[in-house]
């Protein structure tokens, strides 16, 4: 039995690391995270996450770890901005407000599956446009749901969060530990030895 993570992010691979596991391959999978129709934040999460577990190759006996981060104004999407322009509308509209993070887990082995999601709630303190201006210069925006990432730069400019810190960062560890027992795959499995 491998265990797989289906994801690109280095976050997600050091957050697993927090829960003694290394995977014994990386394999991110190709799906369409367009929104449907109407589609709402926390529907949309946890039904990209359901397809990202689903599209990772991996033998029966495998268990395969997916999870997606979304960020959510009210209804309102906030996906990956596809430029510093996109990212500047999104952090303005994000500015001095509350909003939501959701992030999804799953985790496959077979037919079987997992599923959890956690919702935190973040406020963005209110943006001047020396600090709008110095972030987007980061760079740091790039490839991030609502054009930031709290553990990066964008951590000055998030004054108050609640609930759950690696949830917002994009692996929410208790929830994961919570289905990796669940699946039968033992945490800190090296540390035990």
């Amino acid at each position: 039995m491998a265990f797989i993570l289906g994801s690109g992010s280095p976050r997600r691979l050091e957050l697993l690391g927090q829960l003694g596991i290394v995977p014994d391959d990386v394999r991110p999978p190709d799906v369409d995270e367009t929104p449907l129709k109407g589609e709402l934040p926390r529907d949309y999460c946890m039904r990209v996450t359901r397809d990202k577990v689903r599209a990772v190759a991996a033998e029966a006996s495998d268990l395969v770890l997916c999870a997606d981060t979304t960020v959510a104004l009210g209804r309102r999407i906030l996906g990956k901005p596809r430029d510093a322009g996109e990212a500047a509308q999104f952090l303005l509209a994000l500015s001095g407000r509350r909003h939501r993070v959701i992030t999804a887990v799953a985790l496959r082995r077979g037919d079987q599956l997992w599923q959890r999601d956690v919702v935190s709630q973040v406020k963005m303190k209110r943006l001047s446009d020396e600090e709008l201006n110095g972030y987007l210069a980061t760079g740091d925006w790039e490839g991030k749901a609502g054009a930031y990432a709290i553990q990066g730069p964008a951590g000055a400019l998030i004054p108050w969060i609640s609930g759950s810190f690696t949830g917002i960062v994009g692996l929410p560890l208790a929830e994961t530990a919570v289905l990796l027992q669940a699946a039968g795959y033992p945490l800190y499995k090296d540390q035990m030895q």
